[in-house]
C-alpha cells in the first residue's frame, strides 16, 4: 500500500430502468447493454490502477458494474465476496498465501440507492402527470423532503456516512487504494460529506455514469487531489 490512500467512486451504468425512463430504488434490476459497455468503458479508464479492495452495494447493477471494472483490471485476476449480513460465514476460512493476492469485495445495503418508495416501479412521465411536475421535482431534488414511503437524499446520508466511517475511511487511513462502485444519490450524500458541500451544491452536482473520481488522502484523511476521468 502508499502512503497515501485512495479512493475512487464509480456510478454504476445504464440499468434496464434508467432506460425505460422509471423510477428504481431499491428494485433490483440489471444493467442495459448500454450499461455494461457504460462500465467497460470506466474499465478501460482504471485498467493500470491497482485496488486494495472494493466495496459495492447488494443491487445487481452496482455489482455488475464493478465486475465489469475488474475484468479489465491489471492487477486484479482474482476476488472474493464478503457479505457483510453474514461475513463471519463468509470470511471462515483457513487462509493461505495464495490468498494475500485475492481483492476482497464488501457488500452491503448501506450503499444501496435512495429508496423511492411508493414511486418505485413508475414511469417518470406518468408519475409527473400523476402527482404533477411541481411535487415530482420537489421529492427528486429537495435534499430532506421524501418521496411517500421513501428515503429523502439526508436520510440517505444518514446510512452512507457512518459506513464510510466505520468501512472505508480505516483502510483509506492505512494508505489503501479502495474502490466503490454504487449509485447516484448513495455517492452524492459520499461527496458531501467528503467535500463539505452544502445541500444546494450537491442537489446541483451532475454526475454521467462513466466518469469515476478519484480522490486523493494524506495521512490525516485531507484531501489532497481530486481527478474526474472521462
Amino acid at each position: 500500500m502508499s502512503q497515501e490512500g485512495q479512493l475512487v467512486l464509480v456510478r454504476h451504468g445504464q440499468s434496464v430502468w434508467n432506460r425505460q425512463n422509471r423510477f428504481t430504488g431499491w428494485v433490483d434490476v440489471s444493467l442495459s447493454q448500454e450499461g455494461i459497455a457504460e462500465a467497460s468503458r470506466t474499465g478501460e479508464l482504471l485498467r493500470s490502477t491497482r485496488f486494495d479492495l472494493a466495496f459495492t452495494s447488494s443491487l445487481l447493477r452496482a455489482q455488475d458494474t464493478l465486475y465489469e471494472i475488474l475484468k479489465q483490471n491489471r492487477h486484479c485476476d482474482q476476488y472474493i465476496r464478503i457479505h457483510e449480513t453474514s461475513s463471519e460465514w463468509y470470511e471462515h476460512f483457513v487462509s493461505t498465501q495464495a490468498d494475500l493476492v485475492e481483492l476482497k469485495i464488501y457488500i452491503s445495503e448501506k450503499l444501496n440507492e435512495r429508496y423511492y418508495g411508493d414511486l418505485q416501479g413508475r414511469n417518470k412521465d406518468a408519475a409527473r402527470k400523476e402527482f404533477g411536475d411541481e411535487k415530482i421535482h420537489l421529492w427528486r431534488r429537495s435534499y430532506d423532503i421524501p418521496p411517500p414511503g421513501g428515503e429523502s437524499l439526508e436520510m440517505t446520508a444518514l446510512r452512507v456516512i457512518p459506513y464510510y466511517h466505520s468501512h472505508i475511511r480505516p483502510h483509506l487511513k492505512k494508505g489503501a487504494s479502495v474502490l466503490v462502485s454504487a449509485h447516484g444519490n448513495s455517492l452524492r450524500a459520499l461527496i458531501m460529506h467528503l467535500e463539505q458541500l452544502t445541500p444546494e451544491q450537491i442537489l446541483a452536482y451532475e454526475w454521467p455514469t462513466g466518469s469515476p473520481h478519484i480522490y486523493r488522502f494524506d495521512r490525516n484523511i485531507q484531501i489532497v487531489d481530486k481527478k474526474v476521468l472521462s
